[in-house]
């Protein structure tokens, strides 16, 4: 069982910045990343780091602007967001492929094949 908790959304002017995390109870050896869903959308797949944290994957729209990492040793992971935009506003998810699915790919990360997820932290970008 992966308890994951999340911190850090807030409400923040476009051009601004926010850094999300999630800490994870338990081993950090597997794909972890973010999912955001906005009012009346699906849930997207943001961002993705692989268990050792040498692989890496943005979805397009965030590219160049959010950086994922994670910290071993402190069993955490992250989302630095940069240059924030109004369509960035979002209920952000931490999630965990605890079973490998996803391949820590861009390709397969996706809500189907997620094991875990957290609460949720909400993050409002006005212009």
């Amino acid at each position: 069982q992966v308890q994951l908790l999340e911190s850090g959304g807030g409400s923040v002017q476009a051009g601004g910045s926010l850094r999300l995390s999630c800490e994870a109870s338990g081993s950090v050896s597997y794909c972890m990343g973010w999912f955001r869903q906005a009012p009346g959308k699906e849930r997207e797949g943001v961002a993705v780091i692989s268990s050792g944290g040498g692989n890496t994957y943005y979805a397009g729209s965030v590219k160049g602007r959010f950086t994922v990492s994670r910290d071993l040793a402190k069993n955490t992971l992250y989302l630095q967001m940069n240059e924030l935009k109004p369509e960035d506003t979002a209920m952000y998810y931490c999630a965990v492929d605890l079973r490998g699915r996803t391949y820590c790919s861009g390709t397969y990360w996706t809500p189907t094949l997620i094991d875990y997820w957290g609460q949720g932290t909400q993050v409002t970008v006005s212009s």
